[in-house]
């Protein structure tokens, strides 16, 4: 069975891989509150998702998951992880020189998580002081806001675990969704000062650690959602890196 994920190849099937592209893909999330229905691995789950779905349409392997991130903000949430952010910026490190030593030399980061979205900026710019190298960042929450006219109704779809998030989680992992539990709880206050940099704990936002109105949130909105956020990631690769899913 062929497979675009690196921890499931043999060091064979990599090296056979490996010939026909010079581009890995690398997901990042976190691990933490995501509402009440959806699981602690969402940012994760969905990141490694996307990355292989861009994957199979382009001449891509996907390295390892950095599946825990700095969620400290978020930790008054039963079960929620985080690590500090010069671990996550040192572990990554080596994951990226490791990969750069077996001839890789385009890095795309597929990043589910705001928290790692500084730390990926100062890795990829260290990463491109060598004039071979090449990377970019997909920061996917954030990216899929770009593409969503005529899919989302409510006042704050994006916002944490509403109905963008939901409806995606819902399409690619229906078995992880638990849809009794699932409430709407839009901000309870608004910001008077949003210049102005603060650091709450998330506890004092959301009591559910839903933010919005995560019922709107349907797997067919989330089915055209990947789709369109693919498609785009696949043309940036296409016509800026010059990857042809045709040579796959």
């Amino acid at each position: 069975m062929t497979t675009t994920l690196l921890k499931n190849m043999s060091w064979k099937n990599f090296v056979k891989s490996k010939e026909g592209t010079n581009l890995v893909i690398i997901p990042t999330g976190a691990f933490e509150v995501y509402g009440p229905h959806l699981p602690l691995g969402s940012d994760a789950l969905v990141a490694v998702k996307i990355a292989e779905l861009v994957a199979i349409k382009t001449k891509a392997i996907v390295g390892p998951l950095m599946e825990v991130g700095d969620s400290s903000m978020l930790d008054d949430f039963p079960g929620t992880i985080t690590i500090r952010p010069e671990s996550f910026k040192n572990y990554l490190w080596d994951i990226m020189t490791s990969l750069k030593k077996w001839g890789f030399t385009d890095f795309l980061f597929v990043n589910n998580h705001v928290g790692n979205v500084p730390i990926i900026d100062q890795l990829s710019r260290d990463l491109e002081r060598d004039e071979n190298m090449r990377c970019a960042q997909i920061d996917y929450w954030r990216f899929v806001q770009t593409l969503d006219e005529g899919i989302v109704e409510t006042e704050f779809p994006h916002a944490h675990a509403s109905e963008a998030g939901t409806a995606i989680l819902r399409y690619l992992y229906p078995e992880y969704c638990d849809m009794s539990l699932i409430t709407d709880e839009p901000p309870t206050s608004s910001d008077k000062f949003p210049d102005v940099i603060k650091y709450p704990k998330y506890g004092d936002l959301s009591k559910s650690g839903t933010i919005g109105h995560a019922t709107a949130g349907t797997p067919e909105k989330g089915k055209e959602l990947v789709e369109r956020s693919v498609n785009r990631i696949v043309q940036f690769l296409e016509e800026s890196w010059g990857y042809s899913a045709e040579d796959r």
